[in-house]
């Protein structure tokens, strides 16, 4: 498991293009036959991803970073598959995942595996973990019952469903909430008019870039903002203090994933487009 320190406020305004890339972009996700973890001191988040291929993966735990006896043991996690199908085996219980499929995994479960159903078309799993106060339910759920709002519209190049997994009124959970967002054909713009939310940090992951393409992942203040150029299967960690918004040079999908002490998905502090710098 990595360790990241991520840049404040006052430190990100004077960072080259390099040093924003090492603070907030997560770029080694996705590796054949590994789980690839990732512990940020952004509310103690972890993010990882596992792809099995020839043999089950375990999810490990860390002495140094966790203190724990096994991952779960003070912590909650979320997982949705980007890749295709494969299970996800909770304390002996095995829950197909198909592509778009997401799982919520309660504090508590000891072992946690992963095996895709062919090796050679893997499962391709992006995890998140937050600190967990109680338990909640292991819980699977796909996307067709997912809660799926629409939003944007042509002449915004914003048009784009949200799919809602892990929220009050999905999945409960202690403080992560998680769901993924498709775009539309002909949409590029995620999030636009962009917002803040004091009371909880985001992590992005994009998926289904095509591999010639690229998306301009805006960060920062309002008034000072920079951007990361991402690629598939890249993550960026969000503070609390910071935007997320983004256009892709085609289109594109995006997990999201917050923690913090609300989980009112709309609970957001928006930002005019006229504000920004």
């Amino acid at each position: 498991m990595k360790i990241r320190a991520v840049a404040d406020q006052v430190r990100y305004q004077r960072m080259t293009t390099a040093e924003l890339r090492e603070s907030f972009l997560v770029e080694d996700l996705f590796e054949p036959g590994a789980v690839n973890l990732l512990y940020t001191d952004v509310d103690r988040a972890v993010i990882g991803s596992i792809v099995p291929t020839d043999k089950k993966l375990v999810l490990p735990t860390s002495k140094a970073q966790l203190a724990s006896e096994y991952f779960a043991e003070r912590r909650e996690i979320g997982l949705i598959n980007t890749g295709a199908a494969g299970n996800v085996i909770v304390d002996g219980k095995p829950y197909p995942m198909e592509s778009r499929d997401g799982l919520y995994i309660g504090r508590g479960n000891r072992q946690i595996e992963f095996e895709s159903r062919d090796k050679s078309d893997p499962a391709r799993f992006f995890l998140m973990s937050y600190p967990a106060h109680t338990a909640h339910p292991t819980t699977h759920i796909k996307r067709a019952s997912a809660e799926a709002v629409e939003l944007g519209s042509v002449r915004d190049a914003n048009q784009r469903t949200i799919y809602k997994y892990i929220h009050p009124k999905g999945i409960a959970s202690c403080q992560l909430v998680m769901g993924f967002t498709e775009l539309k054909e002909g949409s590029i713009w995620n999030t636009m008019p962009p917002h803040t939310h004091s009371r909880r940090t985001e992590v992005y992951l994009y998926f289904n870039v095509d591999p010639a393409a690229r998306v301009f992942h805006m960060m920062g203040m309002p008034q000072e903002t920079r951007h990361l150029v991402v690629k598939n299967g890249h993550a960026v960690i969000s503070p609390s203090w910071s935007i997320h918004a983004g256009a892709g040079t085609r289109g594109y999908s995006f997990i999201w994933a917050m923690g913090g002490e609300n989980q009112i998905f709309d609970d957001m502090d928006a930002v005019a487009v006229g504000e920004l710098r």
